[in-house]
């Protein structure tokens, strides 16, 4: 018997980002793990991550992310949100938000749910079940496996849930402990 490495393809949408030589999905396109594409060359049911959805990453998203690929858009967040809510709905495909995460890149270091694209994409990856790839993605940066360390737990639980429910219940968990619920 012969295993074959499922693997996603990684689109990465630039839109007027912050430096580009600091951008981690376009790190992510230098080496070959993703894609840069228009919002126009997205496959029509693929995974965008989406801060502005209202609908959480699942494990039960995984057969999309494998057969159509996961989007991620990167920009700088500081361009106002009207201005990027108006430009994910450019963006055709599945939209997710991502369950609650700290990040663990330098300049958000442990802040939740403030990852970089390369981040997002692990955590998504995590998520749907393709903890290899998500690995390959976080060995590229100096601070990619304290991702890993610093939301273990959580990726776990959130890659073993039936549904979105359980995905939230996960979530208002942690909320909850934080006193922010």
């Amino acid at each position: 018997m012969r295993w074959v490495l499922v693997k996603a393809t990684i689109y990465v949408i630039r839109f007027r980002g912050d430096d580009p030589r600091k951008s981690t999905a376009l790190k992510l396109v230098r080496l070959g793990l993703a894609t840069k594409v228009s919002p126009k060359q997205v496959p029509k049911n693929s995974i965008v991550l989406n801060p502005f959805s209202d609908t959480v990453l699942t494990p039960l998203d995984r057969e999309y992310v494998i057969k159509y690929g996961l989007v991620v858009v990167d920009t700088s967040w500081n361009l106002g949100e009207e201005v990027l809510k108006n430009l994910f709905r450019r963006v055709r495909g599945k939209h997710r938000i991502l369950p609650l995460l700290k990040a663990a890149n330098p300049i958000n270091y442990a802040v939740f749910s403030k990852l970089s694209s390369a981040e997002a994409v692990a955590a998504a990856l995590y998520i749907v079940g393709l903890k290899e790839q998500a690995n390959e993605v976080l060995s590229k940066f100096k601070w990619g496996p304290t991702f890993i360390k610093l939301n273990h737990e959580l990726l776990e639980k959130y890659s073993g849930a039936k549904d979105v429910n359980e995905v939230l219940k996960i979530q208002d968990e942690v909320l909850r402990k934080l006193g922010m619920k």
